[in-house]
């Protein structure tokens, strides 16, 4: 069977790489688009966001300052990656939620089909990207 393809959203921020990684690699700058969270940028870090559904465990898995930052996120095996390009006073962000299932697999915590989670955080990343762009360019 074959897994659920990886949700990507890609947006151009009109504001400075550094500026956008301060919002997306801090536990403030996460907060002010995303949810409250302790991350911290190292490698290996523990940390939780705080999601709907309660604190999701998560684990940094890279951080190439100012790039590319990658997180598991929950108990699902998923892989959350934040990739930032210099786009000479710009910046193109892209997010990548990876790591799905395939389609008819229940997700305990959502108690719902893993393509039916898959579409509506499709949906909700959206919104989520576009939150990021506002924020940072307040």
């Amino acid at each position: 069977m074959e897994k659920l393809d990886d949700i990507k959203q890609t947006i151009v921020i009109d504001a400075p790489i550094q500026k956008v990684w301060e919002a997306v690699s801090t536990a403030e700058g996460i907060e002010a688009w995303f949810m409250p969270n302790d991350f911290e940028p190292v490698e290996g870090h523990d940390f939780h966001v705080q999601s709907p559904f309660g604190p999701s465990p998560c684990k940094v898995l890279k951080i190439e300052e100012p790039n590319h930052l990658a997180f598991s996120w929950d108990t699902e095996g998923w892989i959350v990656t934040f990739l930032l390009k210099d786009l000479d006073g710009k910046t193109e962000f892209t997010l990548i939620h990876g790591g799905w299932q395939e389609p008819d697999t229940v997700l305990p915590k959502a108690n719902d089909k893993s393509s039916v989670i898959r579409d509506r955080m499709n949906g909700g990343w959206a919104g989520i990207v576009q939150k990021l762009k506002v924020v940072v360019e307040a």
